[in-house]
């Protein structure tokens, strides 16, 4: 997705570790033999479901209008937001806004991987896990007042089929049919059993939207909706986004009067707002020597965010000159992981020698194993192999947006310039977009070489390899790579119940990505938020996604 903190790396190995054992356990029960049964899921539900029939206890929704808590919470970012269209939005800054704006059947527990029931109260799954049932909360409504049925959850779901935006293989990958028999019951039918499939549910492409969205195509500044705590009263892009509490969500006011994110064009200016009293939260992202400087500064707070997000270079394997195998292995070679995080990043970053976190027990440092780090002999000889010396030159131009991953990444660029340029053999040419036109860029095939980074959909090493290399689903990252045995050790991975099989699947997957490089990995980053001391409330979340109905201000 497209997309700094300071978790200890144990810290999170011990959130996957969890995720991961409740998920085996759950698919365990989802597939083993005996004829087809119901299991009901108790609340507050986990990642899977749990093999006893129980019933879920919900309150009844409430439709009253709330009353203003608190003040207005202004957030500072230099992202942007792409489309506020679940269909096609797939970068994280806008998911964030959408999980504050919308909602799904099930969602997060606040600051946990806990899933717990959303607009559904309760849900079943049949014993060979093809089958999920949802019951809904009685008299939901849209932020505008319409009435929310299950009726609205199939059109939205089958309109991500229909539309195919970059996010729609959350959906079409796993759900082959979806219907309402009644205005409260929802079933899917999946095409195959997946453990992980509430951590799918609680991705945007599931909410449901209003009915205003129309079913055909995507709308990138619909202001509609969904049926989350907050509803979107101004949007000017790149500038503002003003949010105002839903006085129709079922969960009750938030503890603040509304919620305005103001859009900056680089960190330095973020900071002095935050200095200056102009916003009261600074979020991503700031300079690494921004957090250092602020750690040291009073009237300001820098709180640690648990994070996966991990950072790597693209190369297409369709465009010249990065079509050559032996080019874009050369390329992995001469990358130094550790140079870029002690110079660009000034130390808040781990070094990432495959597209699985290092915290994953199915991370295999492939990259490591295959070219070390900054290799220079190594890709020298790659270079030459392939035709190419001192007076005959690769050309090679490389891309990268100037604030979307913040500041730092002129910097990232220039050092990877000199590394590959330190082999004697390779002129590199720096461009850059700024994300909306990189977006496009990307999805068009337009560009041979350019950085990206990835913030999870769900916590797996499913969503740190089928979004990247399965054929198909990676179309979004526009690099053109398809590999069929590729394919098929992700789909095995999809099914299989036992994580030591699972992880064996995964490490020929990372092998063979290590091989053909369609994907460089760089490092993990840190994500951090820096606040007023007048701020409280603020829950971090391994999900990276910062929900605001939790903040207060206090003066």
């Amino acid at each position: 997705m497209s997309k700094l903190k300071g978790i200890s790396m144990v810290a999170i190995a011990a959130i996957v570790v969890v995720i991961l054992v409740i998920a085996v356990a759950g698919a365990f029960f989802l597939m083993k033999g005996g004829a087809p049964s119901t299991t009901t899921t108790t609340s507050p539900a986990t990642t899977t479901t749990v093999p006893k029939t129980t019933t879920t206890t919900t309150t009844t929704t409430t439709t009253t209008t709330p009353s203003a808590q608190g003040k207005t919470i202004v957030i500072g970012v230099t992202d942007k937001v792409t489309d506020l269209d679940p269909s096609n939005a797939y970068d994280f800054f806008t998911w964030e806004i959408l999980y504050n704006t919308m909602e799904g059947l099930v969602k997060y527990k606040p600051g946990t991987l806990e899933i717990v029931p959303g607009l559904a109260q309760n849900w079943t799954v049949s014993q060979d896990g093809m089958t999920w049932t949802f019951k809904l909360r009685p008299n939901l409504k849209f932020s505008d007042g319409t009435p929310l049925t299950a009726n609205d959850v199939v059109r939205s779901i089958n309109r991500v089929m229909t539309i195919q935006g970059d996010p729609s293989w959350l959906v079409t990958s796993f759900v082959k049919s979806v219907e309402a028999p009644d205005n409260l019951t929802v079933i899917f039918h999946l095409k195959i059993p997946c453990s992980y499939f509430l951590s799918l549910l609680v991705t945007p492409p599931y909410f449901p939207v209003n009915p205003n969205y129309p079913n055909d195509k995507y709308v990138s500044d619909a202001l509609w909706g969904g049926a989350g705590p907050y509803k979107i009263a101004k949007f000017v892009r790149d500038q503002e986004l003003d949010l105002v509490p839903n006085p129709y969500y079922y969960g009750g006011a938030p503890n603040n009067s509304g919620v305005v994110i103001r859009f900056y064009k680089d960190a330095s200016t973020m900071r002095m707002a935050l200095l200056s009293g102009e916003i009261d939260i600074a979020w991503r992202t700031l300079l690494p020597s921004d957090i250092l400087a602020l750690s040291k500064q009073s009237g300001v707070t820098v709180i640690d965010v648990p994070s996966t997000f991990i950072r790597y270079l693209v190369l297409n394997v369709n465009l010249t000159p990065t079509n050559n195998l032996l080019v874009r292995q050369a390329i992995a070679a001469s990358i130094n992981r550790t140079e870029i995080i002690s110079t660009a990043l000034m130390g808040a970053g781990t070094p990432l020698y495959s597209l699985i976190p290092t915290s994953m027990s199915a991370y295999v440092p492939v990259f490591k194993t295959y070219y070390g780090d900054g290799n220079i002999t190594y890709a020298k000889q790659l270079l030459s192999q392939a035709g190419y010396s001192t007076t005959n030159k690769l050309q090679l131009t490389l891309w990268y947006t100037p604030t979307h991953y913040g500041d730092t990444e002129a910097s990232v660029a220039t050092i990877i310039k000199q590394e590959l340029e330190a082999t004697g053999m390779v002129t590199v040419n720096l461009q850059s977009a700024e994300w909306g036109q990189y977006v496009q860029n990307a999805r068009s095939s337009q560009m041979s070489a350019y950085l990206m980074g990835w913030y999870p959909d769900y916590l797996d090493p499913d969503d740190y390899t089928t979004p990247f290399l399965h054929t198909g689903d990676n179309k979004w990252l526009g690099n053109q790579y398809s590999n069929p045995q590729a394919d098929k050790l992700m789909e095995q991975a999809q099914v299989t119940v036992d994580q030591a099989t699972r992880n064996n699947l995964y490490a020929q997957v990372q092998n063979i990505l290590a091989h053909d490089v369609p994907i460089v990995p760089l490092f993990e980053g840190k994500l951090y938020i820096v606040a007023s001391n007048s701020i409280s409330g603020i829950v971090p979340s391994p999900t990276m996604i910062l929900m605001y109905s939790s903040i207060t201000k206090t003066k």
